[in-house]
């Protein structure tokens, strides 16, 4: 192990000190054989926690029989500390339930943990020592200075038993530093990156279409005065109106011309084409000032028209209508079944036939919606009421830098699961991980059940620390979900398989694997992986490349100055 500390448990008692605490003499004499040490050398935080091995060796005969230490572990930083509990040794002779160094010496592990604190990214973990002893100045438990063994003086006895914030600052002074830092590359796992939004309805070119029919009468292409006054009529003609005012809007009219097919197939075929073109004309003279041109066609006997008319008819016996003409292929054959039915089912001649009779007039309106920078200048104005639904799911897609105003005014207005869905991943795109998940619960609330949601729940929890609820949406979820809860959990080895991309190289790194790391990164040009980079050359002693790529980092994102200086991996360049 590399950088093996060595000291005695009562590191370098100063002979003077320990005049009248003979059984410490010994001990002091020979600390340079008592080695301790720190696995890891650079604490690492997992699954919201820190961990360590704190490893000491005894040699034979050293430890005092009738010596007793308590050594407490603390990790120390701004604003606080936490420590652990504390661990008592004695001697053989001691009468205590501590655990027993005995002549032969031995080593000793003391697994330790602490709940991780953002403050600890910048820390130290020490150990602190106290001492015990029959006779002399230590005849209770002793504070020393676990630095160089020394007891404390009266002044720093008084100010030790005073407490309060002087008697902290004197403990950590007398602390013994094994480790600095804490190495939290596990929290920059990007969850979000991974997330899925819910796709959207939205169009930017909409299609409407208008219609309204020019009646005949039996056998008639002449346009009757009544024909063109009707109501269908004018709405069309109103529309037409107004998308010739919208300059968003593109339009064609056209008529087509049908026959009922209670006839000769020729004959209609040629009644058909002059409803359409006295149709047209018709129509023309209708829509005068809008000044459009209008298209023909004719298509002779309306089958199709036939069968939809019957299907939305009241007649009783509709279905068997349907399924007797659906015998033929013969448009003959056809015709006259349809005439033998019509002297059943009067209803065909007065309800069904006379409407097939006709001119159909079509307006087909292409309308251009708002542009991307159109909406997101809405929403930026407070004016997100102007755009619907599948508008705002759009523009909250498209222009990332209005998602979360965008779908926090949808979710004011319409309880739709995906607009809940798309909000939460907005807010963890925003580092803002707990009103994600709250999001995401919405969602379910509102009725969401897609895949993506369960994925993207299970990576909500992840994001805010709650590995276990996150297992349980992984079961479902798909190998990414799955592969950043091994992350999260700390198996980087079987994560990084199942990764890709940052994450990938984050699970790499920490894998020791350094080059994969570096290949994950390849085609990623983004602030956060220059940041990843400089921390694999500061890893492989690169110190100069790891500068370059910091300051590549720093140029896209200011933020990650501040950042590097608080980061242990990245001590090197500082």
């Amino acid at each position: 192990m590399k950088n093996i500390l060595k000291m005695t448990m009562v590191l370098a008692v100063a002979s003077l000190a320990f005049s009248s605490c003979n059984c410490f003499k010994k001990m002091a004499k020979n600390q340079d054989e008592v080695t301790l040490a720190c696995n890891p050398e650079v604490l690492v935080l997992n699954n919201g926690k820190v961990a360590a091995d704190i490893q000491v060796n005894f040699p034979a005969k050293y430890f005092n029989k009738k010596a007793e230490l308590r050594v407490t572990p603390v990790i120390v930083f701004e604003g606080g500390e936490v420590a652990a509990p504390t661990k008592c040794l004695q001697g053989e002779k001691v009468k205590e339930n501590y655990k027993t160094v005995t002549s032969e010496g031995g080593r000793y592990t003391y697994h330790v943990e602490f709940p991780y604190d953002d403050r600890m990214q910048q820390s130290e973990l020490q150990i602190r020592v106290e001492v015990k002893c029959p006779g002399g100045p230590c005849k209770e438990f002793t504070l020393i200075n676990a630095n160089n063994g020394a007891m404390p003086t009266k002044e720093e006895a008084a100010v030790l038993a005073a407490g309060g914030a002087e008697a902290q600052a004197l403990a950590r002074q007398f602390g013994r530093t094994l480790a600095k830092g804490v190495n939290t590359l596990q929290k920059e796992l990007d969850f979000a990156e991974v997330m899925q939004p819910v796709a959207n309805n939205y169009k930017n070119v909409t299609t409407v279409v208008t219609k309204a029919d020019v009646v005949y009468k039996i056998n008639s292409s002449k346009v009757c005065k009544k024909a063109v006054e009707t109501e269908a009529l004018s709405a069309l003609k109103a529309k037409v109106a107004e998308n010739k005012a919208n300059d968003r809007a593109t339009q064609t009219v056209y008529v087509n011309g049908y026959a009922s097919p209670d006839g000769p197939e020729k004959f209609n075929d040629k009644l058909s084409s002059a409803r359409s073109q006295s149709g047209k004309e018709a129509v023309e003279e209708l829509l005068a000032e809008a000044g459009i041109q209008i298209d023909a066609a004719s298509y002779g006997e309306d089958w199709e028209g036939f069968k939809a008319a019957v299907a939305a008819s009241n007649i009783a016996d509709k279905d068997l209508i349907l399924q007797v003409l659906g015998m033929y292929d013969s448009s003959a054959q056809r015709e006259k079944e349809i005439k033998n039915m019509s002297s059943v089912y009067k209803s065909l001649k007065t309800d069904v036939l006379p409407q097939l009779r006709r001119a159909q007039v079509v307006n087909s309106a292409d309308i251009t919606g708002k542009t991307d920078a159109e909406m997101a200048a809405l929403v930026q104005a407070g004016n997100a009421a102007a755009l619907d639904l599948e508008e705002l799911l759009h523009v909250a897609e498209a222009r990332p830098e209005v998602a979360v105003a965008a779908l926090e005014y949808a979710a004011s207005k319409y309880n739709d699961a995906r607009v809940y869905n798309n909000l939460g991943l907005a807010y963890a795109e925003a580092g803002e991980n707990a009103k994600a998940l709250a999001a995401f619960e919405n969602a379910v609330k509102a009725g969401g059940n897609s895949a993506e949601l369960n994925n993207n729940l299970a990576l909500a929890h992840l994001a805010n620390g709650n590995v276990e609820k996150a297992k349980e949406y992984a079961k479902a979820g798909n190998s990414n979900v799955q592969a950043l809860v091994n992350a999260a959990e700390g198996n980087y080895a079987q994560a990084s398989s199942n990764l890709s991309g940052y994450n990938a190289a984050i699970a790499q790194f920490m894998n020791g694997d350094l080059a994969a790391a570096k290949k994950s990164l390849a085609n990623d040009n983004s602030a956060k992986a220059d940041y990843l980079r400089a921390v694999i050359a500061a890893k492989e002693g690169n110190v100069n490349n790891a500068k370059v790529q910091l300051n590549n980092a720093i140029s896209k994102d200011a933020s990650l100055e501040a950042k590097a200086k608080k980061d242990v991996n990245l001590a090197s360049l500082f």
